[in-house]
């Protein structure tokens, strides 16, 4: 995972103008000047006096570390140029082949010109560009010069002449020696429409962000309320779908988060998943809807071109692994256990969910953790046995809808007269005892979370996030069995099963746990966190997502968004807002400064604990929890869950 010096993010998607790290290639006469060559005649290892398309500017851009001085600019894409006004009535552009050249002076004497004119045009694809679409080039030049309007006009229509790319889609940046000439001249501006882009428009007007890199071949399909996509579909969503089967990818024209659902799942299937806003409204997306499609997403934007039927067969051949595989299921452990009794290892009798909720509870920390129970596997496989359901499953995969080519519509009906039959099945008296005793131990009147904890979530490298269901057994529904039931029988939701069929998954070896634990009414909050800043990328921060009440951040409702908190690892590196929640009254944080503490506190512990329990290092790039939290009725920060972050592999 790419790491940025920078802890502030506005180092990580703006150029800083901090005035130690905006310092740019030393102004020094260095040594003579060589003799001159126009830019038309450079060789193209050295510079170019035009950059004819985007395909150009990436073949001049450097995007890295090794950046000299020019810290602020690690990471982005960006090219250095000059501008030589020797002759004042045909001033020429030199572009820097940056991936070679990174300091001017150099440049400058290596092609015999010398001039002041010199900056850089850095691209950022998050950002809205002048004419509404996504990728927005921004130029500025050195640290301490002050242009007037008009100079600065100049400049932008002449690198535009030479890099027609611009047209529409850069902006001027001030760096701090411009920016009070720029506000005396701000009206010039706006009355010109010259952009102009500023620190404090950090995350304004982002109109792209890559929630997921990776690369597919699909139909292109614009998806409705109703729309049901296919693994073969590479879907355009106008709002966050809640649930979402298996697709080739992902487009929506909301702003998403990296905890929501839609995107675990993107990153656990290796899709690619994008926020591209008013993606359908697009001209060279429009044009390619209900046609195949390649579409590649990465941090510097996408690609969609039109693709091939063959292309489409051959890429999900490649995603689609060879042979079978059975999920590890133990089936040794025969009785319902409080939280305190499992540990860590038992999550092959239990689930991940599950055991890891217990293991939380053995960590010290300000967060509270609730208690509750783990329902094994045992119970379910003795369920499934006791009404015979394992024999209706060979008798479902037998079905020529389920063969050599399978009839999805039919598929969905099966499963569901399954789930039905699993939800009426009959209990053991055994069970039914251990389960009436377990609900017994919860306080009079309190509802109980029936939560999925399957061996086929939560693992490392496959979260199965939003694949199975939840239920809350409230106190007048009588037996606690009729929740749990209902628990068992999304195991075999469409969703689920079409994610372990294409990973060639057993699915009479996908074993169902339950974790039972009270549930929380009337929270002030619910959100998600992450042991490191898996968006933005910056180094030493935590990544929060929080929303209000009861609106979930992995599955938000259509109107909201959450608020986004980059956390330091360390006190002293406070904390960055990058969004605050919709819902919010007078714009203030859902999260006090307070939760913020014991949340920092909390992290650290968590993520010590589970790195050392997974055999990793502290320090390992590729390692981190995620955790999902609550604040109760009564401002207590609650930790219902933890599981290890997967990480996009590109």
């Amino acid at each position: 995972m790419r790491r940025l010096t920078c802890t502030t993010l506005a180092a990580v998607v703006l150029l800083s103008c901090h005035p130690i790290l905006a310092q740019r290639g030393g102004r020094g006469r260095g040594g003579p000047l060589g003799p001159r060559i126009e830019p038309e005649d450079l060789k193209s290892n050295i510079g170019a006096g035009e950059l004819a398309d985007r395909a150009a500017f990436e073949r001049f851009s450097y995007k890295g570390t090794d950046v000299g001085r020019d810290g602020y600019l690690a990471n982005f894409q960006f090219v250095k140029f000059c501008i030589d006004k020797a002759d004042p009535d045909n001033p020429r552009i030199y572009f820097m082949n940056t991936q070679n050249h990174r300091a001017h002076p150099p440049f400058m004497q290596m092609v015999g010109i010398s001039t002041r004119e010199r900056g850089a045009i850095t691209y950022l694809p998050r950002l809205t560009n002048p004419s509404g679409e996504p990728g927005l080039y921004i130029v500025d030049f050195e640290p301490h010069d002050s242009y007037s309007f008009e100079d600065i006009d100049g400049f932008l229509k002449l690198l535009t002449k030479f890099m027609p790319i611009l047209k529409g889609r850069v902006a001027f940046h001030p760096l701090q020696g411009n920016v009070a000439r720029y506000e005396s001249e701000k009206q010039k501006y706006e009355a010109a429409g010259v952009a102009v882009h500023l620190d404090s428009d950090l995350f304004r007007n982002l109109s792209f962000l890559a929630l997921n890199s990776a690369e597919a071949y699909g139909l292109l399909r614009l998806m409705d309320a109703d729309g049901r996509p296919t693994s073969r579909d590479v879907a355009i969503y106008r709002t966050l779908p809640n649930q979402m089967p298996r697709v080739s990818g992902v487009m929506t024209e909301v702003r998403q988060t990296p905890l929501s659902h839609v995107n675990l799942r993107a990153i656990q299937d290796r899709i690619p998943n994008a926020f591209i806003k008013g993606a359908s409204d697009i001209d060279d997306i429009k044009s390619l809807i209900g046609k195949l499609v390649h579409f590649k997403v990465t941090a510097q934007g996408y690609k969609l071109r039109a693709a091939t039927k063959v292309e489409v067969d051959r890429h999900l051949d490649r995603l689609r692994p060879t042979t079978h595989q059975a999920p590890i299921r133990n089936l040794d452990v025969e009785e319902v256990k409080p939280l305190g009794e499992i540990s860590f290892a038992q999550s092959d009798s239990f689930g991940v969910k599950t055991a890891n909720l217990a293991t939380l509870r053995s960590i010290k920390m300000p967060a509270s953790v609730p208690n509750g129970f783990g329902v094994p596997f045992f119970y379910y496989d003795e369920f499934m046995k006791h009404n015979g359901f394992y024999e209706l499953v060979d008798q479902m995969l037998a079905m020529q809808e389920f063969g050599r080519n399978p009839d999805r519509g039919q598929q969905i009906e099966r499963l569901k007269q399954l789930r039905s039959r699993i939800e009426k099945g009959r209990m053991p008296n055994g069970m039914l005892d251990a389960f009436a005793n377990v609900q017994k131990q919860f306080s009079n009147g309190t509802s109980v979370r029936c939560r999925s904890s399957t061996n086929n979530e939560d693992l490392p490298g496959f979260s199965g996030a939003g694949l199975y269901d939840s239920y809350t057994h409230k106190p007048d529904e009588g037996h606690l069995a009729k929740s749990i039931k209902q628990v068992y029988a999304s195991l075999w939701n469409f969703r689920a099963f079409e994610e372990r069929e294409f990973h060639r998954i057993d699915h009479k070896k996908t074993a169902m746990g339950v974790l039972l634990l009270p549930n929380f009414k009337s929270e002030k909050a619910n959100g998600v966190a992450v042991t490191d800043d898996v968006l933005y990328e910056t180094n030493g921060n935590y990544y929060l997502n929080t929303q209000i009440g009861e609106d979930l951040v992995t599955n938000p409702e259509q109107t909201s968004s959450p608020e986004e908190i980059l956390l330091g690892w360390w006190k002293q590196d406070g904390r960055q807002i990058v969004r605050r929640s919709s819902a919010a009254t007078d714009n203030e944080l859902l999260l006090s400064e307070s939760h913020l503490s014991d949340m920092r506190d909390s992290l650290a512990q968590i993520h010590a604990r589970f790195a050392k329990l997974y055999g990793k290092s502290t320090d390992d790039e590729l390692f981190a929890m995620e955790i999902e939290f609550k604040i109760t009725k009564d401002g207590e920060l609650v930790i219902k869950q933890a599981r290890p972050w997967v990480f996009s592999v590109q």
